[in-house]
């Protein structure tokens, strides 16, 4: 709401921080991502980006950022480790995973032509619904498990409550925000409640395969901030590719 450039500077500098929570939890006595050249390839990408999305740059020049992934290659010739692969492997998974999908949100505050806030707060709104809503139900009527062996709390009672609600969340957001149609927002609902949902799975997985509890330390008693934003990493590059095809 403070305008475009807040924006664009807070999400990128958003994704790389998730990036670094990501290789925190990777990392170990076999696994050592490249975390420098990592971060600097996300905060490239993402400025490249924000300046496209502000008219300051072609779509051409976003493309500079390619020459990075080389340099993963390079400097793990000098890293003297017995699995270099395995280092570059999960430092190209960490910007795929946990920033890629912040620039498509990013783009989200663009996708009109013009700088519009309410679709990307539109997005958290519906996203913040989804999770309010199957909280709510499957503590109330969940029986059946979703994923029990990823996340044993989940309930298919919830995820369609969690949808259910997002769905008539976004009916109002149509009415208050405009931006989009009705039947838009209910679809932009729809994707974020089944996507929002497999993207929060998804880092369950993750964090259960790596034996850890939560992606960080910053938001006391929540986590990381991969955590508090694992809905978006899927949910965000569909909504976005959705909104570009119905132009």
């Amino acid at each position: 709401m403070l305008g475009q450039y807040s924006f664009v500077v807070f999400f990128s500098l958003l994704g790389a921080w998730c990036l670094y929570e990501f290789y925190g939890m990777v990392k170990s006595d076999t696994v050592h991502p490249n975390v420098p050249v990592g971060l600097i390839t996300a905060l490239v990408l993402g400025g490249l980006v924000s300046l496209y999305c502000l008219g300051m740059i072609p779509l051409n020049e976003v493309w500079l950022f390619l020459p990075l992934f080389s340099v993963v290659f390079i400097v793990s010739l000098f890293s003297k480790r017995t699995q270099p692969f395995h280092d570059i492997a999960y430092t190209f998974l960490g910007v795929i995973y946990a920033s890629f999908p912040f620039l498509f949100f990013l783009s989200l505050g663009f996708i009109k032509g013009g700088y519009n806030p309410y679709i990307p707060l539109g997005f958290m709104i519906i996203l913040w619904s989804n999770d309010t809503g199957a909280y709510l139900a499957g503590r109330s009527f969940g029986k059946r498990k979703l994923f029990e062996r990823i996340s044993p709390n989940k309930t298919w009672e919830g995820f369609f409550g969690g949808v259910l609600l997002a769905f008539f969340v976004a009916l109002n957001l149509a009415q208050y925000f405009g931006s989009l149609q009705k039947w838009e927002w209910a679809t932009m609902a729809i994707i974020i409640g089944v996507f929002g949902t497999f993207g929060d799975l998804v880092e369950s997985m993750l964090k259960r395969s790596l034996g850890v509890k939560d992606s960080g330390k910053i938001l006391p008693g929540h986590g990381g901030l991969l955590d508090r934003f694992d809905g978006l990493l899927i949910a965000a590059p569909l909504v976005f590719i959705f909104l570009l095809l119905i132009q």
